[in-house]
């Protein structure tokens, strides 16, 4: 694998239109390893002059870096790789914030608003740490559980609410430690997809 960072959060809608393109995404993927134009020419199958073209755009928006130049019989071929093994959109791109009820935890809003609030803040964080030859510590539960009631819901949203007040009190958050935002929420399952036990 290509020795650059595995993530990296594309904000711009023009950047994002770039990465999107289908003869460019083939590229960005094509380029986790260290490839030119000739060698890409032969692996997609795809003109040369055609991917010239592409590598410039990627490479002017900063989705792809050079890597070195080599002289080859009379010209300089040049040697590019991706700028990330993943690209992530970040959904703030598609218009301002949802206006959600924060203290409503049953409003899919705010279940959405929060979910692209982790996806923007982990993907950064992630970027920053991998800069920095560390690690980013996180952690994920998840479960698939069930209700024969709707006042199981209600339950259950109820006694999990309390608990995770509970444990969070004996682990305030202090100028001295290492603060942790946690997000919990649940959606209906997605039909015919195998359940997952808490792990």
């Amino acid at each position: 694998m290509s020795d650059v960072s595995s993530t990296v959060l594309i904000e711009d809608a023009d950047r994002a239109l770039l990465a999107l393109d289908p003869v460019k995404r083939r590229l960005l993927a094509a380029l986790r390893e260290p490839g030119s134009a000739a060698s890409l020419a032969k692996k997609l199958a795809l003109p040369r002059q055609q991917l010239g073209y592409h590598l410039r755009a990627l490479e002017q928006a900063g989705l792809v870096r050079l890597v070195e130049e080599r002289k080859r019989r009379g010209f300089v071929e040049r040697v590019l790789v991706a700028a990330a093994d993943a690209f992530v959109l970040d959904p703030a791109m598609l218009g301002a914030g949802l206006a959600v009820d924060a203290q409503d935890r049953h409003a899919a809003a705010h279940l959405v608003e929060a979910a692209a609030t982790v996806v923007r803040e982990v993907t950064r964080m992630r970027g920053a740490a991998e800069a920095a030859g560390q690690r980013l510590l996180t952690f994920t539960i998840e479960a698939d559980i069930g209700f024969a009631q709707p006042q199981d819901f209600e339950d259950f949203t109820g006694a999990l609410a309390k608990a995770v007040a509970e444990l969070a009190a004996r682990y305030p958050r202090l100028p001295d430690t290492r603060g942790y935002h946690l997000v919990m929420g649940a959606h209906p399952a997605v039909a015919n997809r195998p359940a997952k036990p808490i792990n």
